[in-house]
């Protein structure tokens, strides 16, 4: 059995909403899951020790958005190992909104659904740097029927592309589609905001009311927002979570932010960065998401974990993303950057500063030490012994 301590933890923070910190100052892993939390505990026989020197602990990041193709490679902006570089920003989870920059990508029903069974089964069986990416997200093409996504779900497929970027542009028909993937557990995206790319639509908040899809994705724009007016009505009246992402209005970010916050509706919120884009690669997407609605959207820094994390988890039905027993031990050792005026990761996200990460696990292993991507952490995690 792979056992490992983690110890001299300063800060432990959750990826929970309703419990954004615990009060511990290590861990247990055991064979990839985390065994015990608690304060003072002791290394077991063999254990590998992870002394965390006064840094704070996260669950790993989630990149809700991600426009995965094949192999760690954007043909859209032809570049290599972003999905690696990506894991020293601390993202240990992509799930892919759609392979929709594949090179020839098939339009017709049954290419569509080819390419979402060959994306689900590649990406369950391969993990670039360590990452875990959910792939094989099908977009929606006329002429898919209910049979189709019976035999998607039975091949592994779990998610819906952003609709709006395939064929299905009418809201009934895809409100039929998103109903069928529902029913068979899938959790559907629906584009929202201005078009991005070729071929796509124009999608605003009575399209949304219409398909009711699991996630409003990009409600900031995807580059191009809805105007505040729509956000807000998506936000009062459908049920969706709320997807906030790098690669958009950065100014609708903060203002859904603040409308989320009165509402005290927290756990809706996911956080991409819809990217591979015209945008480019933002390795340190996450992180930048997390600064921005602590720095300026009124979001306290402990609940932008969880909106990088445990709220994303859920959402997913996976076994990751929240610091506690049983769960998969994704975890990121981050801490104020050098010469932030926080003293703290938190106090440093509550000044906008970018985190500095010094090592990163998935499934207890240890896939990345000092990060390449971000400034130095003012405190160092390391392996000890």
């Amino acid at each position: 059995m792979s056992v490992v301590l983690v110890k001299n933890i300063g800060l432990l923070v959750s990826g929970e909403v309703a419990g954004p910190l615990i009060e511990g100052d290590s861990l247990v892993i055991a064979d990839g899951l985390i065994q015990e939390v608690g304060t003072g505990l002791a290394a077991p026989a063999g254990a590998t020790v992870i002394d965390a020197a006064g840094a704070a602990v996260t669950p790993g990041l989630m990149d809700s958005h991600c426009h995965v193709v094949l192999g760690d490679w954007s043909p859209r902006q032809q570049i290599q190992n972003y999905l690696e570089s990506s894991l020293h920003g601390g993202v240990t989870t992509s799930i892919s909104a759609g392979e929709v920059h594949l090179p020839g990508r098939p339009k017709d029903p049954l290419g569509a659904k080819c390419l979402a069974i060959l994306a689900a089964k590649s990406w369950a069986a391969v993990r670039p740097g360590g990452m875990k990416v959910l792939g094989g997200a099908v977009i929606l093409e006329k002429g898919l029927t209910e049979a189709d996504f019976d035999e998607m779900a039975a091949a592994g497929v779990k998610v819906v592309g952003e609709v709006g970027l395939g064929s299905v542009k009418d809201p009934d028909e895809a409100a039929e589609m998103a109903g069928w993937a529902k029913a068979r557990g899938m959790v559907v995206m629906m584009h929202t905001g201005g078009t991005s790319i070729p071929g796509s639509s124009v999608v605003g908040a009575a399209d949304i009311l219409k398909v009711r899809p699991s996630v409003a994705s990009h409600l900031n724009g995807g580059p191009t927002a809805v105007s505040k007016q729509e956000a807000r009505e998506i936000i009062e009246k459908s049920d969706a979570a709320i997807e906030i992402v790098q690669c958009g209005n950065l100014r609708r970010a903060v203002e859904v932010a603040e409308m989320v916050s009165q509402r005290g509706e927290w756990d809706r919120v996911i956080l991409g960065n819809d990217a591979p884009s015209g945008t480019g690669v933002v390795t340190l997407g996450i992180l930048r998401n997390m600064a921005l609605l602590a720095g300026l959207g009124s979001v306290p820094p402990e609940i932008t974990v969880a909106m990088a994390s445990g709220n994303t988890a859920a959402l997913y039905g996976l076994n990751r993303g929240v610091i506690a027993p049983g769960k998969e031990a994704d975890l990121v050792f981050m801490d104020a950057p050098m010469g932030s005026p926080g003293g703290d990761l938190l106090e440093a996200l509550a000044q906008g500063d970018t985190p500095g990460v010094s090592l990163v696990m998935v499934d207890g292993q240890v896939v990345a030490g000092k990060s390449r991507n971000t400034p130095p952490a003012m405190r160092q995690a390391k392996v000890v012994e």
